[in-house]
This record gives C-alpha cells, sequence and structure tokens, in this order.
C-alpha cells in the first residue's frame, strides 16, 4: 500500500556500505523506519542531504506493516531550511529535540497533534531572530503535554515546590521525593505560561538553566518507563554556555 504523508527525519544510521536507515516520524502512521538502499552511492535517487536528522520532508511510502523496515518511494523536501543547519546555537537545539523526541515517542500510531506541534517547532526554530537560550526548556514542557504527564497545579506561595515525581507544585518537600526549589519552581512556572515566542523573556541564569534543563530530564525518567540517557543535551550545555 502507497502512503503519502509529511515525516520529521529523527535519525540516519549506516546500515551497510551504500544504505541507511532512517527512523522518521510521520504525520500519517507515527514513527517508522526505512531503508533506503543506494543512498551512499554517487548519483543516487535519493539525495543523502534529504535524510538528515531535523529534515522535515514530503513522502510517498510503502507501508507494509508496523513493525520492521518499510521503504520510501519518493521524497522531497516540506520545508528548505534558511538557518537551522548552519548556526552552531540553532542546529544544538535542534538535534537535542530529535533526540528527546525519537527517545521519548513509543506509539507507532499516528498522532496529528504530536506531529504538528513537533513540525510547528522545527520551522519555528529555523525562522526564529529571537533568543533561544530557554527554547529547549520550554519544549521540554510543551512536549510533556502531548505525552500525558504535564505538570499540575500552580506556582504560589502556598505551594512553593515542584514536585519530579508527582509532576505537581506542592506545599511540602516530601523526604522521599526529588523537588525544584521556590526560585527554579517559579521559573518554571513562568516557562509553563508563555509560549516559544516569549519564552526567551524569563529570565534564567547559565547555572539555573543548566540544573533546569537536568531536573526536568529528571523529570522525564520518573515518567517515562526505561527513558533512555539523552546524549544531545551535553553539547546543548556547551555550546549555550
Amino acid at each position: 500500500m502507497l502512503i503519502k504523508t509529511r515525516g520529521i527525519v529523527f535519525r540516519s544510521i549506516k546500515y551497510s556500505e551504500s544504505s541507511v536507515i532512517v527512523d522518521i516520524f510521520t504525520e500519517e502512521r507515527g514513527m517508522r523506519s526505512y531503508l533506503v538502499p543506494g543512498v551512499r552511492r554517487k548519483n543516487a535517487r535519493i539525495s543523502p542531504g534529504l535524510l538528515q536528522v531535523m529534515s522535515l520532508v514530503d513522502m510517498v511510502v510503502y507501508e507494509k506493516s508496523e513493525k520492521g523496515l518499510n521503504r520510501i518511494r519518493e521524497i522531497k523536501s516540506a520545508v528548505v531550511y534558511q538557518s537551522l543547519p548552519f548556526e552552531v546555537h540553532k542546529s544544538a537545539v535542534g538535534l537535542f529535540i530529535a533526540e528527546v523526541a525519537r527517545k521519548s515517542i513509543r506509539e507507532p500510531e499516528e498522532n496529528p497533534r504530536l506531529f504538528e506541534f513537533l513540525f510547528r517547532t522545527f520551522q519555528f526554530l529555523d525562522q526564529t531572530a529571537l533568543p533561544i537560550s530557554n527554547l529547549h526548556l520550554h519544549f521540554l514542557l510543551e512536549l510533556s503535554f502531548h505525552l500525558g504527564f504535564v505538570p499540575g497545579g500552580a506556582w504560589s506561595d502556598e505551594t512553593p515546590y515542584f514536585d519530579l515525581q508527582e509532576g505537581l507544585f506542592a506545599s511540602s518537600k516530601a523526604a522521599s521525593h526529588q523537588y525544584l526549589d521556590t526560585v527554579t519552581s517559579q521559573v518554571l512556572y513562568q516557562l509553563l505560561r508563555c509560549d516559544y515566542a516569549q519564552c526567551h523573556e524569563v529570565r534564567i541564569g547559565r547555572q539555573m538553566r543548566q540544573d533546569l534543563l537536568e531536573k526536568l530530564l529528571a523529570f522525564y525518567r520518573y515518567h517515562i518507563d526505561n527513558f533512555p540517557e539523552i546524549n544531545a543535551h551535553n553539547i546543548l550545555k556547551t555550546v549555550l554556555s
């Protein structure tokens, strides 16, 4: 069966001397892996550039099952990036977003709202001229909404601590749980209440930004079974410092 769909390339790995396997989050079928033969040869039918991580593509694909490798019949750019692949800060944020999304999305079926959110995130990152130092933090919070464990409650003088395990703002700290301190909890709440175009307005120092990133990844580990290590955040911390 042939399916026409948009896709976001999350990973491309060498399969043989001339072939690659690409993990693509598709609008019509969710997360899929595709075998692309001969792409590493000279005069390949499919340009390797289309299979780079973060690429936004239009595809016609052979769909045979939910499991195993499928094949691509046609592929072209859905969006031609103007800055994302060429600016170090944007590339670091984009690679982090792609890795977190790939390791967070477990369901094979389509999820149009999640797809649209991710597609728009990469478009915004490419097009924005605003500061992006907080964008990855805001992304983690937005993605948690789509994955079903967005932080609940509200920061206040009565609930000044964010409980990472419960995912709620709390009035006190239990000894067995991990929390954000009151200042960081307030910053988290400010990020929750803004959008991408405003998140740079939340004032966060470099050390707090790094600490909050680590705590949000811990938050993901509490709420996603067997959530693996994220490698891109080490590069991200270096670039954004």
